[in-house]
């Protein structure tokens, strides 16, 4: 019996690299779907770049001023408005859009999940 038993943890151990060698080789052939997977991405649009850099800019300026918090926020969205200082009807729109739901979710005390789950829905309508 005790023979069986040593020759069962002696195949036990024997099965053991053998398995990690194939879980390497499976974590192996992740990472490289997701390398080929990177490489694939399409590059930005050039609107993309350009807001990308404006965006650089004016973080690197809210930077430079050491602003945090709400300061930042209001500084950030006014600097990232379009070029004559005014927000683009589309963003008009959303800004409302989200001023009227932020309202109806606070005349109906929501907090946390329901809240998020609320304003999610009333943002998407």
């Amino acid at each position: 019996m005790s023979k069986l038993i040593a020759a069962l943890c002696c195949l036990m151990l024997a099965g053991a690299p053998l398995a990690l060698a194939q879980d390497k080789a499976k974590s192996d052939e992740k990472k490289s779907a997701k390398a080929a997977e990177k490489s694939s991405k399409k590059e930005p649009s050039e609107k993309q770049k350009a807001q990308q850099a404006r965006m650089k800019d004016c973080s690197k300026q809210a930077g430079d001023k050491k602003m945090k918090g709400d300061e930042r926020k209001t500084f950030m969205s006014a600097c990232l408005k379009d070029d004559d200082g005014k927000a683009s009807p589309k963003q008009q729109a959303q800004q409302e859009r989200m001023k009227s739901c932020n309202k109806e979710a606070a005349s109906k005390k929501l907090k946390g999940d329901e809240r998020k789950q609320f304003m999610s829905a009333c943002l998407k309508s």
